[in-house]
């Protein structure tokens, strides 16, 4: 079990294989064991690290109020913990938002970067749906508040064709929804994204940039990778047909395929 300590709360962190650092950032509810498929295939490649931020898996519960920077900063001590000087970056939802924060304000420890399913701002549609989760998770409700955050993040096209794998993911993950700390420690994390936005830093974001957006992801919608697209000088912007929320889960294959591909490329050497 590898830890660090910053500001006097303990943080958790993996390291597999060799090669030019990778780091991947945690959806709000995920943890280092999230990544569990994807390591095999990465470590092959890179020196994959994983993370659980402030108040996700393995690492300390909050007891005060935070952002998002509070994360951003926690990401840094662990690079410079590991003396990493700069890493490929790759964040999804929640993480995606602290990619870039930490992109935009400390561009020079980002090789490249990689956004999944994530936004520019928490819009008032994400605080008010945020607000609602927090309510339910108040009340003690795991079942409501499972069947009010889970469900919504895979595609309709994924929750028929994975019926069975859909019951058996609920049945490991409802002791967790029925933690008092988990729940708690949720309605934290969400309350840290309220602030996100990267307007003021946005045209920091000078390094290649990868935003992978979903047709069926009714959490953020693709209109707003393509609002997020237009504000980072060099992005690409890839749109998932019949794909959801949790897009890395629903294909993991093409999810592989475009990260590596796209550390890998190097466009200089077209002559076009």
């Amino acid at each position: 079990m590898a830890t660090f300590t910053y500001q006097g709360l303990t943080y958790y962190y993996e390291v597999h294989g060799e090669g030019t650092p990778l780091l991947l950032l945690n959806g709000l509810m995920m943890s280092t064991k999230s990544w569990t498929p994807f390591i095999q295939a990465f470590k092959q490649h890179h020196q994959l690290i994983l993370l659980d931020m402030l108040d996700q898996g393995q690492s300390a519960r909050a007891t005060f109020a935070y952002t998002q920077a509070h994360q951003v900063q926690v990401v840094l001590a662990l690079l410079t913990h590991l003396a990493i000087p700069a890493v490929h970056l790759l964040g999804i939802s929640y993480g995606g938002q602290v990619a870039l924060q930490l992109a935009g304000n400390a561009p020079e420890r980002v090789l490249s970067l990689m956004v999944f399913n994530t936004v520019a701002e928490t819009n008032e549609t994400l605080k008010a749906l945020g607000k609602r989760w927090n309510e339910v998770a108040a009340l003690g409700d795991g079942e409501g508040y499972y069947q009010l955050t889970i469900p919504v993040i895979y595609s309709s096209t994924f929750k028929q064709e994975k019926h069975a794998w859909m019951q058996q993911r609920k049945a490991v993950l409802m002791p967790i929804f029925h933690s008092p700390t988990f729940l708690q420690a949720m309605m934290r994390l969400t309350t840290s994204a309220e602030t996100h936005t990267i307007h003021p830093i946005a045209q920091r974001l000078t390094m290649r940039t990868l935003i992978v957006g979903s047709a069926e992801d009714t959490l953020t919608p693709f209109v707003w990778q393509q609002d997020l697209a237009k504000l980072i000088p060099h992005a690409h912007l890839i749109r998932l047909e019949k794909v959801g929320h949790a897009s890395m889960y629903e294909k993991p294959d093409l999810f592989v395929s475009l990260v590596l591909g796209f550390i890998s490329n190097q466009p200089s050497v077209y002559q076009i």
